[in-house]
């Protein structure tokens, strides 16, 4: 009887046969791969995620466009502001200001600047060159001694790779490069050198990115050493961690956090090792017209910061 039962035969479908062999034989393309993203920006979709904009106090926002190009701004702040301390506890003053804001932006050139009550002069310019060769100047003017700064940025856009030359006051010089190696992973490194504090460093990085995360990891000569972790979930929904390193002063943070896309609003939030809790609300009551509320609370410090704005146009 045993003769006659047929022996068992599995069938494999074409389609999952042709699958199979089209990734067997595919081959990765290095002359085609893709630009990657500057190297200051490596760690970004983290910092969505664990670095909230918090704030404390009160604060709106207004801007009126005058044409496609040019727009107008206006801004009020009122709260508390930090000071330096020698003693574990926060100290911080009652403080109000008034900014006042001109911004143009055409596809090729980006002037913003933006004045405060407090003497404070602030100016961003981002002029594209070429396709490729883009220049970013920031300045900040004060009339505080040796506190007012500026910065001076060309970022050159390769076919798979990108590099960037700084020079800043205080005889600051610095360059950074960043290759894509494969389709998901790319390598940069940087170097810098502060000729006023005569201090040289130099670092290296590196990204790996799919469509479901996001991982980099990058080592300073400095002391410091950084790694992030993002996983998207959906669309709508990332999460995220980091671990933050000094083997210098054998200091060590990590964070966990999130950032929800609704239909109305956005919420980010995180809590890190040291028991500090941030969360960021930005819900959109109408077209054109946002509304904020921010809260950070570290315990250890017994530092506890709410703030809540609106901002129209």
């Amino acid at each position: 009887m045993a003769g006659l039962v047929p022996p068992s035969t599995t069938t494999i479908p074409a389609d999952a046969s042709t699958t199979a062999h089209t990734k067997a034989n595919e081959k990765t393309d290095y002359m085609n791969l893709p630009c990657p993203i500057p190297f200051e920006e490596i760690h970004r979709e983290a910092l969505m995620s664990l670095k909230p904009e918090t704030f404390e106090g009160l604060r709106f926002d207004f801007t009126k466009g005058l044409n496609q190009r040019f727009s107008l701004s206006h801004s009020v702040f009122m709260g508390p502001t930090e000071i330096p301390s020698q003693s574990a506890e926060t100290i911080k003053i009652p403080t109000s200001h008034y900014e006042f804001g001109a911004n143009f932006i055409d596809p090729n050139l980006m002037l913003i600047g933006r004045v405060l009550t407090d003497g404070r002069l602030n100016a961003r310019v981002k002029w594209d060159l070429t396709d490729d060769l883009t220049v970013k100047a920031n300045a900040q003017l004060t009339n505080e001694p040796h506190m007012s700064h500026s910065m001076v940025n060309f970022d050159y856009k390769g076919k798979d790779y990108r590099s960037q030359f700084q020079m800043g006051n205080g005889a600051l010089f610095g360059a950074s490069y960043i290759q894509s190696v494969t389709p998901h992973l790319s390598l940069g490194g940087e170097v810098f050198w502060a000729g006023q504090h005569r201090k040289s460093g130099i670092g290296y990085a590196g990204r790996y990115e799919t469509d479901k995360m996001v991982a980099t990891g990058q080592v300073a000569s400095t002391g410091m050493v950084a790694l992030s972790y993002v996983q998207k979930v959906s669309e709508k929904v990332s999460l995220g961690s980091d671990f933050m390193y000094n083997y210098m002063s054998r200091d060590a943070t990590a964070s966990v956090g999130y950032d929800y896309i609704l239909r109305q609003c956005r919420m980010r939030g995180k809590i890190d090792s040291n028991g500090c809790t941030a969360a960021y609300l930005e819900e959109r009551l109408n077209m054109g017209l946002n509304f904020i509320l921010s809260a950070e609370i570290d315990h250890k410090k017994k530092d506890y910061k709410f703030g809540f704005g609106l901002t129209v146009g």
